[in-house]
């Protein structure tokens, strides 16, 4: 038995269709004679979507109680005993009722795919469990009923149901979605154009990128490398060179033209040793393109045009984005350019744009990165011009009638052996030099076709003709090899200097050190393995790129830091130049692992002296802040206990208000001390919530007299993002402390008001003030300001309120009040678009 197929309506908001086109979809297949049954479908007294029900087989469904109430849910067990072909199942994100066979009714639909039916059903983009919060920041409403994404990629198809976000409010103002009672309210807060819009974005996204997953693998499956424009992805090749940055923001440009395009910056190193690019210049670019939105790629080849177009057909590019040629003029003898070749071999399906920029035509430089060693193609050529060219010199020579003389003859033969130096090294220039020996003296010195010498003077000739060519031969490699050195040399100074700059500039990102190793040596992926002794394995202290080897025996090569760490790299063998650069490398990033520990070490430190520092200040506290208030309860309980003191009736109201107010100030001290404590160990995480000041400001003034305080807060204000519960201990904690130094009859101001993407809260006093720098040593734990008494509190208000605000993205300054006084600044975020949410929207929205 096979497993089921499962069809999915997808839409952006209730009320689009998803149900409607699902029943449609059924009673197409009733038609065609396939057995279809209803087993779960919720009209909501959608009169359209009721007159669909009509005609279609429905399973009874089951009867819960919970909290004396009926409710009814899919019978899983119905459906599987009627087994049906297929079967529709509504709401696939629905939370079953307590008591049901499954939490979730995605998995009541996993349970009939097993058991082989066909299942097709509904769910709203909303309902994803990975855009949760991207939807509670669209539409201020979190969706409690959520589904898996993997759940609903697993499935078989998956079907947009689109409409307009006017369509949809026209829908909604028609009737034909909720009950009128209902509709203002929706059309207000959910269903705005502008949250109808987002989702239906994130829709149409989504099942975009599906898409995208599905043709990927179609091609994959069928091998297809030619490139289908389905959608624009712009390759940018990159040299490491300066002109990089402006090929990057170029593509940029292009990409904004069109939704949906991406960028993919590609680097090509070769695979002979240290590559021509700068790893600064690499690091810089990779950067810029992350932060344009694109992917930075490392891909390894010698033929450069070659391993340019592959990477660009296997991501199905469609456009490949070039710099102008650096070489000079004459450079081009050497061939058309890497541009040029791209440009031939790409064919009509990927277009190629050539940039011009201000490094053009400024020359490469010298070759750094190919060392001492001459490529295959320059010694081949260079065996072929010292062996084969004198010989086809020799008979074209000997086709001309009249000779050119033994003096021209040599030197045309020197000229051979110089060329093969230039381009093979010395070992084709001696076999050259041998070879035109032979040739010289068996065709161009008489008695010619032998290999005698009568004249002394043509031995002479041919000796010298030898010599000058070796000499000259050794010359021309030695300073060949030289330059060669000296570009190795050049590119090992930049590598060395610019780890030196890093040691200086105090970097301390191991993976930075590590993805810089990949990329100057064109490795595939670099590990740095530790072990604890040599009897313990190898555990990876940090790795970039694919599959990292976990043992150095594993690795391609293998750079000992100490007897229990190595630097492992994969990709290919390094030769014995490259390890001096490689050994550079290796001390730095085992510096840099000790600065990560030691650097998380000093904070493990600092925390533990500020809980140290801590706990001694609440010590002190706790020995006379809180005793204070306990010493005037208990000397107002022995009172009232006292038998030889008759206590009129307002005398013990008095003491029993004493208590009363010893008790509050207790649990106000034991309060700001438990907060203080959550904050220094970092357990304070906000519930960020859309709300409105004037539900949340006025309850925190409930502890303060109301003539102490003036209050302003408009109605007109935008909601905030934040914690209800913190922001009210903060406003309480910060108006308390207003009220405490405020003058006697001056009330202390509390006003909002709205400053373009935030909202502040002001609260101002006329008290003494605090001088500019003791301004922020207020906010710190204990401080007391001045001469307030001893029984004023143990100086945590205004820290905690400055913890709880920082905690909610917020900000809390002091300023001075014009006239005198401090006024307290308290910055929160406005929610982005949000007006103040009628009482009446709907705590829930269900399709």
């Amino acid at each position: 038995m096979g497993r089921g197929k499962l069809r999915i309506y997808l839409g952006a908001a209730p009320g689009v269709g998803k149900t409607y086109a699902m029943l449609s979809e059924a009673h197409r297949r009733v038609e065609r004679g396939t057995d279809c049954v209803v087993a779960f479908v919720e009209h909501h007294d959608r009169p359209r979507t009721e007159v669909m029900l009509h005609g279609l087989e429905q399973i009874h469904r089951r009867e819960l109680e919970y909290r004396d109430s009926i409710f009814t849910e899919m019978d899983v067990d119905a459906v599987l005993e009627r087994r049906p072909a297929v079967a529709l199942v509504d709401e696939l994100a629905h939370t079953n009722v307590p008591g049901s066979r499954n939490a979730k009714r995605w998995q009541d639909v996993e349970e009939l795919l097993a058991a082989g039916i066909d299942v097709i059903s509904t769910v709203n983009i909303q309902h994803f469990e990975s855009l949760g919060d991207v939807v509670e920041s669209i539409t201020g409403v979190r969706q409690r009923e959520t589904v898996p994404d993997e759940m609903v990629r697993r499935a078989d198809q998956i079907e947009l149901v689109d409409m307009s976000p006017q369509a949809l409010r026209r829908r909604m103002a028609h009737g034909n979605i909720y009950k009128s009672d209902k509709v203002d309210a929706a059309l207000s807060n959910y269903f705005r154009p502008g949250n109808l819009t987002a989702l239906r974005e994130l829709a149409l996204l989504w099942v975009a990128d599906r898409v995208d997953e599905y043709l990927q693998q179609y091609r994959g499956e069928h091998n297809i490398r030619s490139t289908w424009q389905a959608r624009e992805r712009i390759v940018v090749g990159l040299t490491g060179g300066p002109e990089g940055r402006t090929l990057i923001r170029r593509a940029a440009r292009m990409a904004a033209k069109g939704s949906g395009s991406e960028i993919l910056a590609v680097y090509i190193a070769r695979s002979d040793g240290l590559t021509s690019a700068s790893p600064k210049e690499l690091a810089v670019q990779r950067t810029l393109v992350e932060d344009l939105g694109g992917t930075f790629h490392h891909v390894i080849g010698d033929d450069i045009p070659a391993s340019l177009l592959d990477f660009a057909r296997g991501v199905n590019g469609t456009q490949i984005v070039l710099g102008s040629s650096r070489r000079k003029a004459w450079q081009y003898i050497f061939g058309p350019g890497v541009g040029a070749t791209v440009a031939r071999d790409s064919g009509p399906d990927l277009d190629v744009h050539i940039v011009t920029h201000d490094e053009a035509g400024k020359g490469r430089g010298l070759p750094v990165a190919r060392g001492a060693r001459l490529g295959r193609t320059r010694i081949i050529a260079g065996w072929l011009v010292g062996v084969v060219a004198p010989v086809l010199l020799s008979l074209l020579l000997t086709a001309v009638d009249d000779s050119l003389g033994l003096a021209n003859d040599v030197l045309l033969f020197l000229f051979l052996t110089v060329l093969s130096a230039l381009l093979g090294g010395l070992l084709p220039a001696l076999a050259s030099a041998a070879v035109g020996s032979l040739l010289l003296n068996f065709y161009f010195t008489p008695p010619v076709r032998t290999l005698t010498v009568y004249d002394p003077k043509n031995i002479v000739a041919i000796v010298i003709f030898f010599a000058v060519a070796v000499a000259v031969a050794s010359v021309v490699d030695l300073a060949a090899r030289r330059t060669h050195q000296a570009a190795r040399l050049r590119a090992e100074s930049e590598v060395l200097s610019f780890l030196a700059g890093s040691v200086l500039r105090g970097e301390t990102s191991l993976e930075a050190l590590l993805e810089r190793v990949r990329e100057t040596f064109a490795m595939e992926s670099v590990a740095l393995l530790e072990r604890a002794s040599e009897v313990e394995p190898w555990t990876p202290a940090g790795s970039v790129g694919p599959r990292s080897v976990v043992r150095p025996e594993d690795a391609d090569v293998d750079m000992p830091v100490s007897d229990n760490m190595a630097l492992a790299l994969s990709g290919r063998v390094l030769p014995a130049e490259d390890r001096r650069v490689l050994a550079a490398f290796a001390a730095q990033a085992a510096v840099v692992l000790d600065r990560q520990r030691l650097v998380g070490e000093a904070e493990d430190a600092r925390r533990m002296a500020e809980g140290n520092r801590i706990r001694t200040a609440l010590l002190a506290a706790v020995s006379h802040d809180l005793r204070t208030p306990l010493a005037a309860i208990k000397a107002a309980v022995s009172s009232l206990r006292s038998d030889d003191v008759a206590w009129s009736d307002e005398d013990e109201a008095e003491l029993l208000e004493g208590i009363e107010d010893g008790a509050d100030r207790l649990d106000h001290l034991v309060g700001n001390l438990l907060d203080m404590s959550r904050l220094q160990t970092g357990t304070v995480t906000p519930l960020i919530r859309v709300t409105d000041l004037d539900e949340v400001v006025p309850m925190a003034l409930v502890s303060v007299p109301p003539e102490s305080v003036e209050l302003d807060i408009p109605e007109s204000l935008p909601m905030v993002a934040v914690d209800r519960g913190l922001l009210e201990r903060a406003v309480a904690n910060i108006v308390e402390n207003a009220v405490k130094y405020s003058p006697d009859g001056i009330p202390v101001t509390v006003a909002a008001s709205a400053l373009g993407d935030r909202v502040e809260v002001r609260v101002a006093d006329r008290g003494p003030g605090v001088p500019d720098d003791g301004k922020d040593r207020i906010f710190e734990p204990f401080q007391r300001y001045g001469d307030a008494p001893r029984g004023a509190g143990v100086g945590l208000g205004l820290a905690v309120a400055r913890g709880f605000t920082e905690a909610m993205g917020g900000t809390l300054s002091a300023e001075d009040t014009p006239g005198g006084g401090m006024t307290m600044v308290l910055t929160l975020r406005a929610a982005p678009g949000l007006e103040p949410v009628s009482p009446d929207l709907p705590a829930r929205v269900t399709s």
